[in-house]
């Protein structure tokens, strides 16, 4: 009886040794691809379009110096009208003020920002450039645009996630009711990375050399209250195309237990599709949300035929019915999690600017663990017999979806 109570405890050890390896792994990844991971963070999740734009506007009107934004799209309405005159009365007060846009974001918006606009802002003070304008011939411009979402202000505080600049976060859209969606708010080292990648990428547009210390203020400091461990990893795409990709393969690969993902556009790539495979083989447990609307037609029915062709493998996969859930995130053995810009599709995976959180912490991953769960109430199950009573036509289209993933 005792040997056997001795193996049973030694068994649990060992179990629990190996349940904890699946973050130092990833942790030690990144850092072999010059990915640093940061000790000293504060981080608060934003889990509704209210509770950011709330937090984001306290914030802006409280800047001593300066405030750093870059956005897919500002679609011109309430909120970014809101935002826009914080704006103007922060370079009233002689605060730094720079807004940057994708140009292709902004045409692919149904309220976009006109050159009218642009220039009345310029007047106000507002420094406000496209990136990457559209021009002939045209389809040179593509690829490769900006889908990060950055606010840096005063080098003290740092927003990123999956939220634009609209008032359909907080108020959802006709069609497809109201919008699901995740935003950080980070306070510590890590806000010296967002910084670094949102100034490389105004330098790049502007020609301007923008630097210094002041930018900075977080490494004169002496001690920055904070234990929050975040790495954030920044997709670059002529510079680092495969990091993000590799990073979303290999916490999965890392995963023991249980990996849950929820993502707007899921039609990963064949990496991070392959990894999914492999811990299901192996006996974690996966579990998926998609969405049964979106805001961009053909990509339900890829969702579900990725999906379920995951199902069939072992995966649990839970259908949100209330709205429309374009949350990005993803959680790996109650250890750590990933919020971010970064669909799980190729223009985010292979094409596009993205910028992800990786955030190192048991309580932050709980946290969006709830947020899972409670979510699950809001779901139906996917099942084999509720796939096939999908029509006929929608299957199709979720097969041709699945064909044309490389594209998507």
């Amino acid at each position: 009886m005792r040997l056997k109570t001795i193996l049973a405890i030694t068994l649990c050890c060992l179990s629990i040794v190996c349940w904890g390896q699946s973050d130092s792994i990833v942790i030690e990844y990144l850092h072999n691809n010059g990915i640093e991971t940061s000790r000293r963070n504060n981080i608060r999740l934003l889990k509704s379009g209210r509770e950011k734009f709330e937090d984001l506007f306290a914030s802006i009107r409280q800047a001593k110096h300066h405030i750093h934004l870059e956005y897919f799209n500002f679609r011109n309405d309430s909120i970014a009208t809101l935002t826009f005159k914080l704006l103007e009365q922060k370079a009233s007060e002689g605060i730094e003020v720079r807004a940057m846009f994708d140009a292709f974001g902004n045409m692919s918006n149904n309220q976009p920002l006109r050159e009218q606009h642009l220039e009345a802002l310029r007047e106000k003070g507002i420094e406000i450039v496209k990136y990457d304008p559209i021009r002939f011939p045209w389809f040179n411009h593509v690829l490769f645009r900006d889908h990060r979402k950055i606010v840096v202000i005063d080098g003290m505080i740092a927003y990123t996630g999956g939220m634009n600049i609209a008032d359909y976060y907080v108020n959802g859209l006709p069609e497809i009711g109201p919008w699901r969606d995740m935003h950080t708010r980070i306070e510590g080292e890590a806000v010296n990375v967002l910084q670094e990648i949102f100034l490389s990428m105004w330098n790049k547009c502007t020609y301007q050399d923008i630097s210094g210390e002041k930018y900075y203020p977080l490494r004169r400091a002496s001690y920055i209250d904070g234990d929050k461990r975040i790495a954030i990893v920044n997709r670059w795409p002529r510079k680092s195309p495969k990091l993000l990709r590799r990073a979303y393969a290999k916490a999965i690969d890392a995963a023991t237990r249980q990996v849950r993902i929820i993502n707007p556009y899921f039609t990963p790539t064949h990496m991070v599709r392959k990894a999914l495979k492999k811990a299901i083989r192996r006996g974690v447990n996966v579990e998926i949300m998609i969405s049964a609307k979106s805001d961009i037609p053909f990509s339900p029915e890829g969702c579900f035929y990725v999906a379920n062709q995951l199902r069939k493998l072992g995966a649990h996969v839970y259908v949100y019915d209330e709205g429309f859930h374009h949350s990005k995130i993803m959680m790996v053995d109650n250890l750590f999690c990933t919020v971010g810009s970064t669909n799980l599709d190729s223009r985010s995976l292979r094409f596009d600017h993205e910028v992800n959180a990786f955030i190192f912490d048991k309580t932050t991953t709980n946290d969006l663990n709830d947020v899972f769960d409670t979510d699950i109430g809001k779901s139906t199950l996917l099942t084999s017999e509720s796939y096939k009573e999908r029509p006929a036509w929608k299957r199709f289209q979720g097969w041709a979806a699945n064909v044309l993933t490389p594209f998507l």
